[in-house]
């Protein structure tokens, strides 16, 4: 260890330094505050011993000077001085010195003070190799976050583009999708697949949980009811002529239960609302396995909520899912929703619930297509006090402009 011995008195140096050097330290002298900055530019003394009191820069002076100069490694300075009165002690403190020594100095007080000056160094090194480790462990945590989240934003992008449209006009409706992760990516999923000659399947999903994981389901189940593989599609059945129908979504549901339940080894379950419309009549057959219910918002601007509930899928094997109708007219509008809507925190505390959404959407009863989504959202924000929601918000809606049934005449 490198000791600094600074005293304009050649003979208080000497005996210092003595002392010092026979207890094994390596020492340095200065008669100066000068001359010991000099000293400190091209060595890195451990322990400073410096008098107060000397000519030109005095020890206080030389204190704050090599504070601002010391580097990484700490040292630690110990002021040599006659003066004990509490201001001119705190002013030292301020000034950056750890210690005092009364002069003339007793060898065995000095002993005793570098030895407290050895095991303060001591643990300042440990602190600094830990403060070092920790610092490294945060950039490698940094770059892994980096890389993380990178990942996430291409699963991101992945997840979207499961629904690669959010509209599609149909000869007799129009068709909106809504795909909205509380995160980087949901366990949401919406789409729409043919169903037959004039018919129109829909699925809405929400997988329990977020994350990862709940959107790794959502990728597996969205190949149980694709648009494009058909024959893959737990929710049709192949026709002798080739073509395929809806089967009815009560039955799909259940075999899809048993497929998670035997061919998925997680955790995760999910609701589900599975319907297959006749674009024609406006007819609708509806499969609801705890979804919220369907809505039905009447060209006069009237709202319905109706269903059946049910049980979500992927809990229990060899349960029953029911299936119930509905009926569009011309004019009319379905609308699925996940609980992310429903379940929208508001600034009181309380949940919007099924009353709140339809006091939403009588409000957005002039806008149609992907602008009634727009529109929804932002009324979500404006009404939870949130940018973003604690959960995935999804849906669907199909606008009906087709003939189909005439609407029933109003009871006078």
């Amino acid at each position: 260890m490198l000791v600094l011995v600074v005293d304009d008195s050649r003979l208080q140096r000497k005996i210092l330094s003595s002392s010092l050097k026979r207890w094994g330290f390596e020492v340095m002298e200065a008669d100066s505050g000068e001359m010991a900055m000099e000293i400190c530019r091209t060595h890195s003394p451990e322990v400073v011993l410096s008098d107060w009191m000397m000519p030109g820069m005095s020890g206080i002076d030389f204190c704050k000077a090599f504070r601002e100069l010391s580097g990484e490694a700490y040292s630690y300075f110990i002021l040599l001085t006659s003066k004990s009165e509490k201001n001119e002690v705190a002013e030292g403190l301020d000034a950056g010195a750890d210690d005092f020594l009364t002069k003339p100095v007793d060898g065995n007080e000095l002993r005793a003070r570098i030895t407290a000056g050895e095991r303060i160094l001591e643990m300042q090194r440990e602190l600094t190799i830990k403060n070092k480790v920790i610092t490294e462990t945060l950039d490698e945590l940094q770059r892994l976050y980096d890389s993380l989240d990178g990942d996430l934003l291409e699963a991101k992008k992945l997840q979207q583009s499961l629904v690669p449209e959010r509209f599609r006009s149909f000869p007799s409706g129009d068709l909106s999708l809504l795909l909205r992760s509380s995160g980087h990516v949901g366990g949401d999923l919406v789409g729409f697949y043919p169903a037959g000659e004039g018919h129109l399947g829909l699925f809405a999903i929400d997988v329990s949980g977020h994350g990862i994981s709940s959107a790794l389901m959502t990728a597996r189940l969205a190949g149980y009811l694709s648009a494009t593989a058909l024959d893959q599609n737990v929710a049709l059945e192949k026709l002798t002529d080739g073509t395929f129908r809806s089967r009815p979504p009560g039955e799909a549901i259940a075999t899809l239960n048993e497929m998670v339940l035997d061919e998925m080894e997680t955790e995760h379950y999910f609701t589900l609302m599975l319907a297959d419309i006749d674009l024609i009549t406006g007819k609708m057959l509806v499969g609801q396995a705890g979804h919220p219910h369907p809505v039905i918002q009447r060209k006069c601007g009237k709202i319905e909520q109706e269903g059946t509930g049910g049980f979500p899928v992927g809990l229990i094997s060899g349960v029953g899912f029911s299936q119930f109708e509905l009926q569009l007219y011309p004019g009319d509008r379905l609308v699925i929703l996940s609980d992310g809507v429903t379940e929208c925190p508001l600034e009181g505390g309380e949940f919007l619930g099924e009353e709140g959404l339809e006091t939403v959407l009588a409000k957005l009863h002039a806008a149609t297509g992907p602008g009634l989504f727009d529109s929804l959202m932002q009324s979500l924000t404006e009404i939870s006090g949130l940018e973003e929601f604690p959960d995935d918000v999804s849906g669907l809606m199909f606008e009906f402009s087709g003939q189909g049934h005439s609407r029933p005449a109003q009871k006078k």
